[in-house]
């Protein structure tokens, strides 16, 4: 079975608390982008294996595990085992989203594995949650309400089809990383996110309401540059995806969405222009 899998990015992002066991409580508006990564899985008699295909253009700073460390090794693994079925898989990933970039690459090839092998072999699976907060999200996709570690998913009015840039420099943020930063945050600035669903609701425009607590922690200068290339290209909005490095930009029309995509690859920033979708998965066979 082949997929395509989504990228998803935050239209809005706050970190509500602190667990005891260390995570961190998020409020977000989560949304599934035509960024994909695309996976085959084929089932096999026994073991689980994972090769991967990665683009020159984000190769060298983005390294991607093909072992059991990989995410989508352990969603195939925990399928296999809660179902005690006697089989095993080859996962091909040929990746079209950035890792470290905030944008969910690695939860949805998770969701993407656990999806084909609920139709492949007719089992169900329980708690995604424990592969990473956001598998849950991409087995849903769309536009969502979401909170707890990412397990809480509320869908909210549909807001595909809008016109995005998506860029990244080099450097990545680890999620580790970027949660220890947000821990030693004074006075962070206030992240609307029941207003934008409002908006959404309501289909008002959102700009003004778009934001990302991640900003504050983070501080990397690429991602200001992005943002600022993308106003300057007359972009709607611009913001930080997740907890970075990717920088979205939402477009009134593709006009401007491509000035912005040519002054960002002329700059020698991963680029891509798409738009927001309404599902995480699209089957190819």
């Amino acid at each position: 079975m082949k997929v395509k899998t989504a990228a998803k990015i935050n239209l809005a992002l706050d970190v509500t608390g602190r667990l005891p066991n260390g995570y961190h409580e998020i409020e977000s508006v989560f949304q599934t982008v035509g960024l994909y990564d695309e996976i085959t899985i084929e089932l096999t008699d026994k073991d689980i294996s994972v090769s991967c295909e990665v683009p020159e253009k984000f190769a060298s700073s983005d390294p991607i595990p093909c072992d059991e460390k990989n995410i989508a090794y352990k969603a195939a693994k925990k399928f296999i085992d809660e179902n005690n079925i006697e089989t095993g898989c080859r996962i091909h990933i040929k990746k079209g989203i950035p890792s470290q970039a905030g944008m969910g690459g690695g939860s949805t090839d998770a969701a993407a594995v656990l999806f084909c092998l609920n139709k492949l072999t007719g089992k169900s699976f329980s708690a995604p949650e424990k592969l990473g907060a956001d598998v849950p999200f991409f087995l849903t996709g769309g536009t969502a309400y979401v909170t707890g570690i990412g397990e809480k998913i509320t869908p909210i009015a549909d807001y595909s089809g809008k016109i995005l840039v998506i860029a990244k420099g080099i450097k990545g943020v680890s999620t580790a990383e970027a949660y220890s930063k947000i821990d030693s945050l004074e006075n962070p600035v206030s992240v609307h996110v029941k207003k934008l669903i409002s908006a959404i609701q309501n289909s008002e425009n959102i700009a003004s309401y778009i934001g990302n607590i991640f900003e504050s922690a983070v501080k990397l200068d690429e991602v200001d540059d992005i943002k600022s290339k993308m106003l300057m290209s007359d972009a709607e909005t611009a913001c930080m995806t997740g907890s970075g490095s990717a920088v979205f930009g939402i477009f009134g029309d593709m006009k401007s969405a491509e000035k912005c995509h040519c002054l960002l690859i002329k700059t020698g920033y991963f680029s891509e222009i798409c738009e927001t979708v309404s599902k995480s998965f699209i089957i190819l066979e």
